[in-house]
C-alpha cells in the first residue's frame, strides 16, 4: 500500500517543527514515518536552502519561486515518491502550500502561475493531508524573536508581507477543506499535537 504524505504549513513561528517532532514520535508507533524539511531533505535542496535563506544575498521574487520549486522537485524525484511508493508515511515541514503563501501572496507573483509552476516540479503530487497551524502574525514574529538563531532573508520582511501570507493560508484552506485541517497553533504544543492526531484519524 502506498504510504501518505502529510504536510504541516503555517507562519513562521507558528511551531512546525515542534508539532513535526512530536507527531512523528506518535505516528512511529504504528507505522515507517520519514519526517523531512522543505526547502531541504536532499544534497541538492540543501543548498539551495542555504541560498534562499541567506541575508547576505539579494534573490528576486521570480528566482526566489525558481529555486524553492527547484529545490522541491529534486525531494520528490530522491526522496518522496521512493518513500511513498515503498510505503512509508513522510512528514514534510513546508510544501507547495509555503510557496503559494509566500511568493504567490507575499511576493505578489499571483497564486496561480505559482501552482502551474510547482504542479511540474512535483509532478501532480499532492498531500493526503495538511496541517496548518494558524497564529497570528504578530505572535509569530514574537516567538521568532525569541529564538537564539539570527533572522534569515524571509524572516526580516515587514509585518505586511507576513499579513499577506495568513490570509493566503486561510484562503487556501477554505478551498480544500479536506485535504487542509486549521490547527489552533496558540496553545500549548501538546494540545497542537492533539489536534493534529485528531485531524489525521480518517487516513489509516
Amino acid at each position: 500500500m502506498r504510504g501518505r504524505l502529510i504536510t504541516i504549513e503555517g507562519l513562521d513561528g507558528a511551531g512546525k517543527s515542534t508539532l513535526a517532532s512530536g507527531l512523528r514520535d506518535e505516528l512511529e508507533r504504528q507505522r515507517p514515518v520519514t519526517l523531512l524539511r522543505e526547502p531541504g531533505g536532499v544534497e541538492l535542496s540543501e543548498r539551495i536552502r542555504t541560498l534562499v535563506k541567506d541575508p547576505a544575498l539579494r534573490c528576486g521574487p521570480r528566482a526566489e519561486a525558481l529555486l524553492y520549486a527547484a529545490a522541491r522537485a529534486q525531494l520528490v524525484d530522491e526522496q518522496l515518491e521512493p518513500l511513498l511508493a515503498q510505503g512509508t508515511w513522510v512528514l514534510l515541514d513546508r510544501f507547495v502550500d509555503s510557496s503559494l503563501a509566500y511568493q504567490g501572496a507575499g511576493r505578489g507573483l499571483g497564486m496561480h502561475p505559482i501552482a502551474e509552476l510547482n504542479d511540474f516540479a512535483t509532478q501532480g503530487l499532492t498531500p493526503d493531508r495538511t496541517l496548518l497551524l494558524r497564529v497570528d502574525p504578530a505572535v509569530g514574529r514574537a516567538r521568532q524573536q525569541g529564538r537564539d538563531d539570527a533572522p534569515d532573508r524571509l524572516e526580516r520582511e515587514a509585518q505586511a508581507f507576513f499579513a499577506a501570507i495568513a490570509r493566503a493560508y486561510d484562503e487556501i484552506a477554505a478551498g480544500d477543506p479536506w485535504r487542509v485541517r486549521v490547527l489552533d497553533a496558540s496553545v500549548a504544543p501538546k494540545n497542537v499535537l492533539a489536534q493534529a492526531t485528531a485531524a489525521l484519524s480518517d487516513l489509516d
